[in-house]
This record gives structure tokens, C-alpha cells and sequence, in this order.
């Protein structure tokens, strides 16, 4: 295990720990961890090829920030790449950024993100330890209306090319418009949600688990549909648990908490 892998386990339990405790978050603590083998921020991808998982995401975002491929970056105060880890358990895919976003250039950072985020902790998710946020579209569309279908277009290979390189495994689609575009079809988000589905780069690569749900600014404004997001993440939460080992010890004591 790398330093930063031991980092970041220590992180997440830490912030287990503080929200079973107290409820909120203390903040990171300092370690002096070392990695018990030479590695880097990169996955293998085959014997021959070695991905720069950091370096290629910076890369995109380079690109995305110079992007005039669509009419969104008129209007942009900034580009909203994405934000999180660059070895994902999983990958949260919302439709765009608002003005919140727009403005500070990070995702899911007004009064949905937080809720976001809060929704993630109760499942031992976060974008600070094990998870990668980003949206189908970078720039936020006038009036938060939903993206055109040039504009999810012009934007898909980006996160294509995002999807490919940190390879989680598992995608939750936040929202009407990722789920739509993700899975190419017009079925409403309340039949989507809460039903796995089998989604690939490609024809033949392997299959990452995707399940959508509601977007947290829906919530906010029907918060009976709360309990229905409840159930999308605890089935989120087991699946997770079945396909990876750390993640079923570290996040045994929530999810015994809240009965997942």
C-alpha cells in the first residue's frame, strides 16, 4: 500500500469516526505514513501501458478550460472540470455547474452540493478520500436550464476520456440529465432511479456499475422524495461493499449503523 493509499484510509476512518461521534466532521489529521512499495498516481492499464492518472487529468482540465466548442463558454466565469481523488472507489456524475460552481471553478459546492456531500458521508463516501465528482456538462448553462444536445455533445468526450482514466467502479448518475445521457435514453428519473445498469466506454470494455438517483436540488425542493434517495444510496452502498474489500471494513460501522 502506498503512503497516500494509508493517507487516505486513515481520512476516511477519522471522518467516520467524527461524524458517529459528533456528527460533524474534525478536520484532517497530520500522519508520517510510507508506502510499502514504490508507486505513483497511476494505474496500469495493461502489461505494456502505465497511465499518469494525475497528469492526464490535468490535462483535461487544461483542455476544458480552453474549450470554445460549444456556446456555454460565452456566458462561463469559469470551467468546472471536476474534484476528487485520482484512484475513485467511485464517480459522481451530476448535469452541470450553477452559479456557485461557476463561480469558484469546483462542483457541487452550493446548497446541493452540500447536501451531496452529506449524502456521501452516510454511505462513507467523500470526494476528500474515495471519490470523484464531475458533470456531464463543464460550464454552467444560462438560467441552470438543462444542457442542449450539442452542448452534452460537445462536452461527453471529456468525461469520457475522465471516466477511462480513473476507472471506478462504480458510477452514481445524480439527476435526470446524467442518467439520460449516460444511459441514451428519455425514461423519466423516477423509473431510472434505483435500478442498476451495465454501462462501457465501449462496445467490448468491461462494464462499470451505474446506478442513478435524484440530484440533491431536486430534494431540496421535495424532500419527500428524501427517503427514496435514502434507499438508491444503502443499495449503492452494498454494491460497493460486495465488489471492494477495503471499503466493506472501512465503511462496516456505518452501514451497521444504518442498517445497509
Amino acid at each position: 500500500m502506498t503512503a497516500e493509499q494509508k493517507r487516505q484510509t486513515a481520512r476516511f476512518l477519522d471522518m467516520a469516526d467524527d461524524y458517529l461521534s459528533t456528527g460533524f466532521y474534525n478536520g484532517e489529521r497530520l500522519y508520517n505514513f510510507t508506502s510499502d512499495i514504490a508507486a505513483s498516481a497511476s494505474v496500469t492499464v495493461d502489461a505494456d501501458i502505465v497511465v499518469d492518472v494525475e497528469g492526464e487529468l490535468r490535462k483535461i482540465e487544461d483542455e476544458i478550460r480552453d474549450c470554445r466548442n460549444c456556446p456555454l463558454c460565452e456566458k462561463r466565469r469559469s470551467t468546472v472540470a471536476g474534484e476528487g481523488v485520482s484512484r475513485p472507489l467511485a464517480m459522481v456524475i451530476g448535469e452541470g455547474p450553477g452559479a456557485d460552481e461557476d463561480a469558484s471553478g469546483r462542483p457541487f459546492v452550493g446548497a446541493a452540493g452540500q447536501l451531496l456531500d452529506k449524502m456521501l458521508a452516510a454511505i462513507g463516501l467523500s470526494r476528500q478520500t474515495n471519490c470523484f465528482i464531475a458533470n456531464v456538462v463543464k460550464c454552467r448553462p444560462p438560467g441552470n436550464r438543462d444542457p442542449e444536445p450539442e452542448e452534452k455533445a460537445a462536452c461527453m468526450p471529456f468525461l469520457r476520456r475522465q471516466i477511462s482514466i480513473l476507472r471506478p467502479q462504480a458510477i452514481l448518475a445524480a439527476g435526470r440529465v446524467p442518467a439520460q445521457t449516460l444511459l441514451q435514453t428519455t425514461e423519466s428519473i423516477s423509473r431510472l432511479r434505483g435500478r442498476w445498469s451495465e454501462w462501457r466506454l465501449e462496445q467490448n470494455s468491461a462494464a462499470i456499475q451505474l446506478l442513478p438517483t435524484f440530484h440533491p436540488s431536486y430534494l431540496l425542493r421535495d424532500e419527500s422524495q428524501k427517503p427514496l434517495a435514502w434507499d438508491d444510496l444503502k443499495k449503492f452502498a452494498r454494491r460497493l461493499a460486495a465488489m471492494d474489500a477495503s471499503y466493506d471494513a472501512a465503511s462496516a460501522s456505518l452501514r451497521k449503523k444504518y442498517k445497509i
